[in-house]
């Protein structure tokens, strides 16, 4: 029987080959994936047109023409700068990826006490895991949705852990958050996913239209009596970024309103999107019910 390479590692032994490229090389990849996606295929573009169209109706067509052009060249650098991550010095990184105020998101867990950081889909968000992996002194758990192939939902688990930290499965961690109390750390949340039906779910306007919102941060800070930042990520130039936790809420709550940290986060993304609105996930259909 002839002998078969294992896909999956095989797959993986290519995809850290391909990493071992300078990040420059790469780019030179995505730049032909760009001009696919925007000429070719044209991904998505009416699901972005459409985003774009309710999120900035002040701007003009060709305004926002501009702003889905740039999405498509973030969107497919993006490839680049993740795959990169799977081999990256930590002397590059830090180079390429500045943190401010992390000492803010550690010190409630240096005192004992669990904390939350919630960010949305602004690229390079999984750069912002990472980062905040490898500058925190305390320990880091990212909840995240698990991808249906099993190769790809291994790949991205890697690249999150590069420099450290762990990954738990969202439905996983309904447990493990039991344990926020006894074993103090940072949990990174993506908040502006959209839930399923089954899910509890909040609904509020969101960049001018109605969405659904997951209220994990919401129910576990409030119950828990935990401080939440947001991560605020800003791209510098092609390859750098910055990222900045900034202070959402703190106990206590007794004098909050009922969905007060869930309309806090969205208003502080709304403002991070349009300061740079090239940057954010248009092409996901976000804002279906």
């Amino acid at each position: 029987m002839a002998f078969r390479p294992n896909p999956p590692l095989h797959c993986m032994f290519f995809f850290k080959l391909l990493s071992r490229l300078p990040l420059f090389v790469l780019y030179w990849i995505t730049d032909l994936l760009y001009l696919v996606a925007r000429y070719v295929i044209r991904y998505r573009k009416k699901v972005i047109d459409e985003n774009l169209y309710y999120a900035f109706p002040e701007l003009s067509e060709v305004e926002r023409k501009k702003i889905r052009n740039r999405f498509y060249r973030n969107f497919t650098d993006t490839f680049a700068e993740t795959i990169k991550i799977l081999t990256i010095s930590e002397e590059e990184f830090r180079r390429r990826f500045i943190i401010v105020n992390q000492e803010g998101l550690d010190a409630p867990v240096k005192q004992g006490v669990s904390s939350l950081m919630v960010t949305g889909h602004i690229f390079n968000w999984e750069m912002g895991v990472v980062g905040t992996n490898l500058y925190s002194e305390v320990p880091i758990e990212t909840v995240y949705l698990k991808v249906n192939n099993p190769f790809f939902n291994n790949l991205i688990k890697e690249i999150r852990t590069r420099f450290g930290g762990y990954v738990t499965e969202k439905k996983e961690f309904r447990r493990a958050m039991l344990t926020l109390g006894r074993d103090p750390r940072i949990v990174l949340l993506g908040s502006d996913q959209r839930p399923p039906a089954s899910e509890n779910r909040y609904k509020r306007n969101f960049l001018n239209r109605p969405a659904v919102f997951f209220e994990g941060a919401e129910v576990l800070s409030k119950k828990m009596n935990l401080h939440v930042h947001y991560g605020k990520l800003k791209k510098v130039k092609r390859g750098y970024y910055h990222y900045e936790f900034i202070p959402l809420a703190q106990p206590p709550y007794d004098s909050h309103e009922p969905h007060s940290i869930t309309d806090t986060f969205c208003k502080m993304l709304e403002d991070n999107i349009r300061e740079q609105p090239d940057m954010y996930l248009w092409s996901h259909k976000r804002w279906k019910i």
